[in-house]
């Protein structure tokens, strides 16, 4: 089944293909430069530090939804075993097998393609069993680091979690802007909160995952507008879930990873950075929320810091 029209209208207005020449990787990553990054470390008032990752564990977010995305396996490889012989430094070390995306994770431009294309006009085709991602890889990221700007979307309507058929629109966004007396601007990161991660951390991960609030497919125009960097939210699948187009699936990831070349991140935790929010009164930070440079990898576990 094709895209439908009014999928092709969108990707057309928010499309940066060559904005950044034909060489670009890493797209709206462009948008955080030297100055972006001085005026984010203005922020620090506090030195107030919120950690936004979930726990890696094998009972993690994951509920089989996407086949190969496994929670974390940790296997211990050594216990303190004295390698250098009887009497030495004992050692203990441990292995993780994991999906990339499978907990707190950005999403690599080459996550997901469509129409045989991936960023920047490249070929859906460069993403190989052996060369990985060739082009816009996680570990092309390099470092997000830039303002962070929380859209508490759900408190802004007097809520403490949107319900799950709740598509997420740009006058959400704006209302939520508002709310927190904030202006986005040209590199900020924007995280988005809907209140769904608490489905999960009360323990119930189908739950959390359907149905899910979500971004709408109309919102890739409104952070286009604003030049936004990079966005993330609380919920496992980015966007509304069920899709609120008939058998549109991921539409909004094709709109940011594709089209715009904008990273995104999903399973954030934003509790925490929501109460410190309405406490210091002001929803603007530094927020460090570097890749895991993965070589050619369609996405990468973070480990991200709100600092106020």
């Amino acid at each position: 089944m094709s895209l439908p029209a009014e999928f092709h209208d969108i990707a057309k207005r928010v499309n940066n293909w060559g904005r950044w020449g034909a060489e670009d990787e890493i797209g709206t990553l462009n948008l955080v430069t030297d100055e972006v990054v001085r005026a984010a470390a203005a922020e620090v008032r506090s030195g107030r530090r919120i950690p936004l990752a979930l726990p890696l564990k094998e009972d993690g977010v994951q509920a089989g939804l996407i086949p190969g995305r496994i929670n974390p396996l940790h296997t211990m490889v050594q216990i303190n075993q004295e390698i250098f012989g009887p009497g030495t430094v004992a050692c203990s070390d441990d292995a993780v097998t994991m999906g990339l995306q499978a907990g707190t994770h950005w999403d690599a431009l080459t996550h997901v393609s469509h129409s045989g294309k991936i960023y920047n006009g490249r070929p859906a085709s460069s993403i190989t069993p052996h060369t990985r991602a060739q082009y816009s890889g996680i570990d092309k990221a390099g470092h997000i680091v830039s303002r962070g700007v929380l859209l508490d979307v759900a408190r802004a309507k007097g809520l403490d979690r949107l319900p799950g058929g709740h598509a997420v629109t740009p006058e959400d966004l704006s209302e939520a802007e508002e709310f927190g007396g904030v202006t986005v601007r040209a590199g900020d990161i924007v995280l988005v909160r809907t209140g769904q991660i608490q489905v999960y951390l009360a323990g119930d991960k189908h739950g959390y995952g359907f149905p899910s609030p979500g971004l709408s497919v109309r919102t890739p125009q409104w952070f286009h507008a604003r030049d936004v960097a990079a966005v993330a939210n609380d919920t496992l699948t980015f966007e509304i879930f069920p899709p609120e187009l008939e058998n549109l699936w991921l539409p909004v990831h094709a709109l940011d990873l594709v089209e715009m070349g904008m990273h995104q991140g999903q399973n954030w935790n934003l509790e925490k950075l929501s109460t410190a929010c309405v406490e210091e009164n002001r929803y603007s930070f530094l927020l460090s929320a570097m890749p895991e440079p993965f070589v050619g990898g369609t996405g990468t576990p973070v480990a991200p810091v709100a600092v106020l």
